[in-house]
């Protein structure tokens, strides 16, 4: 068996650990890292910056592996179900490593390394959701867990002499002190909170995406939509995204195609608004009305809204009451 490995690093604490404790044993090393449109840590959705450092830091070379149109598929039927929330953790994993499996493959790597803590995780840490995972993913005995390599059966690696199961540990369940005084003990203090990578793991963006689901297409572009503003369901096709700040304004103008409208108003500041879907008079005046309530114009008898249909360079004008705060929580889709 070949002494090099390929180390799923996240960025966070424990994968950092873990990729550490394995080189540690001068076993040749590769990272890979997963990203998705539901990763929280990734700049322009090339990279996770967080697990660049760390494999800059470790001076590992890091290989990024953007999934999201293939995770797709996972999200919308998942095999093992969800999690509190729109997080298929356990399909997530099997996924991910069928992936590493294939990279172990080309690169000629004889293992797996993760920063699997044994309970950390309610769904995807439990010995026998581990046990799934591995025997679903074609990897038994190659998945090497160092933070909690010692309450599992030794694997190949270990067995081969190949990793000194003497120097692994055996931590398990979810408080962080052990791995934090490691941590110091060698020098690692700088890497990100261990919760809000996964949005899928966020109960406000999971009513959206379970609306999103229902109603319309999940895509690629849909699914980062999910990321920005405030979201309100007008019917069951038409669908208001609507800014919070500046530069959600000009995202959403960035989406604004095809059969969409993007709205404004006239003369008051607010927000940027696109309507998406099967759009009809009734729809643009009870989003023009929304676009409204997100303006200095809030409090006025009637606003002017200006509004437009991509690929045409005029603008309409639609005169409209404000919409009353309790009648705009009806349109809401999650908080």
């Amino acid at each position: 068996m070949k002494a090099k490995a390929i180390a799923l690093l996240s960025g966070g604490l424990d994968s950092t650990l873990a990729t550490f404790l394995v080189k540690e044993q001068r076993i040749e090393l590769e990272a890979i890292n997963f990203i998705t449109v539901f990763c929280n840590c990734t700049s322009k959705n090339s990279t996770c910056l967080s697990s660049q450092k760390a494999a800059n830091q470790m001076g590992v070379k890091l290989k990024v592996f953007n999934i999201t149109e293939e995770y797709l598929r996972v999200i919308k039927k998942p095999k093992y179900g969800y999690g509190k929330n729109m997080n298929p953790c356990i399909d997530c994993r099997i996924f991910m490593f069928k992936i590493a499996k294939q990279y172990m493959q080309e690169t000629g790597a004889g293992f797996i390394v993760t920063g699997e803590v044994l309970g950390e995780r309610p769904m995807s840490q439990r010995m026998d959701a581990i046990k799934i995972i591995e025997r679903e993913s074609g990897l038994g005995g190659l998945i090497l867990r160092p933070l909690s390599a010692r309450l599992f059966p030794p694997t190949v690696p270990e067995k081969a002499g190949i990793i000194d199961r003497k120097k692994l540990l055996s931590l398990s369940g979810r408080s962080r002190k052990p791995q934090l005084r490691l941590a110091k003990e060698i020098g690692i203090n700088d890497y990100p909170c261990p919760s809000g990578g996964c949005l899928l793991t966020d109960q406000n963006f999971s009513i959206r995406l379970k609306d999103l689901m229902t109603h319309d297409n999940l895509n690629v572009e849909n699914a980062q939509l999910l990321k920005i503003g405030r979201h309100f369901r007008l019917s069951k096709t038409a669908r208001l995204i609507v800014g919070r700040n500046d530069g959600e304004n000009k995202t959403l103008a960035s989406f604004f195609r095809n059969s969409d409208i993007i709205l404004r108003c006239e003369n008051f500041a607010g927000s940027t608004a696109l309507l998406k879907g099967d759009i009809n008079d009734e729809i643009i005046n009870l989003s023009a009305m929304i676009t409204t309530y997100f303006s200095k114009g809030k409090q006025e008898e009637k606003v002017s809204v200006l509004y437009a249909n991509y690929g045409c360079s005029d603008e309409f004008i639609i005169k409209v009451k404000p919409i009353e705060r309790d009648r705009l929580s009806v349109y809401k889709i999650g908080g």
